[in-house]
């Protein structure tokens, strides 16, 4: 069984890789566009974000806490409040220092989280590849078993064959010899062949 190859483009396998990066330079981009526009120094702005990273961080922590503890759903909203603190405090600081060091260390964060499930991910994907190929080759050891038992028997219903077209020239030639007695073979004590009379039947 051919499987059909699929080569995909590098754009596809890079970004999955590159994703934390890109999010975490976002919210700082935007942050920083949100400080030129009036965020500097601005209380409420602060409060909002403040209120906005806690009410995130709560729902993560209710949701990592819940019975069913979604880790989906935990990780998005703890990925969502370190935005938010992120895009407040990119907003609110003076410098570019402060939110810098802080994206630095939300990339790390993210690129950490991500390395665990990308593990897991490639471990999955090689427990799967692993199990196709022994299925695979487990059914083209049937295979080849099965085609070895049908060849034999064709083998041996191909001899069998010749055999007896062998043995019905050899009675059809005994039989057209002139002066050929079957009495005598009874008398010198061999087995009596059948006659052409008893093959017809």
């Amino acid at each position: 069984m051919n499987e059909p190859i699929v080569a995909r483009h590098w754009l596809t396998l890079a970004a999955p890789k590159a994703a934390p990066a890109v999010a975490t330079s976002t919210v700082l981009i935007l942050g920083r566009i949100w400080n030129a526009n009036g965020a500097e120094h601005s209380v409420g702005n602060a409060a909002l974000m403040v209120v906005l990273a806690t009410g995130a961080a709560a729902a993560g922590a209710f949701a990592s806490a819940g019975r069913a503890g979604d880790s989906i759903i935990a990780g998005t909203a703890f990925a969502t409040s370190g935005g938010l603190a992120l895009a407040g405090v990119a907003g609110y600081a003076d410098g570019i220092s402060l939110p810098l060091l802080l994206w630095v260390l939300a990339t790390a964060i993210a690129y950490g989280l991500a390395a665990r499930y990308w593990r897991t991910d490639r471990r999955e994907s090689a427990a799967y590849e692993r199990r196709t190929t022994e299925r695979r080759e487990e059914h083209a050891h049937v295979e080849r078993v099965e085609a070895l038992r049908a060849g034999a028997q064709i083998e041996v219903a191909r001899s069998g064959a010749a055999y007896a077209e062998s043995l019905a020239t050899a009675l059809i030639t005994r039989a057209a010899l002139p002066g050929f007695d079957p009495k005598a073979l009874e008398r010198a004590g061999l087995p009596e062949l059948p006659t052409a009379n008893h093959l017809e039947d």
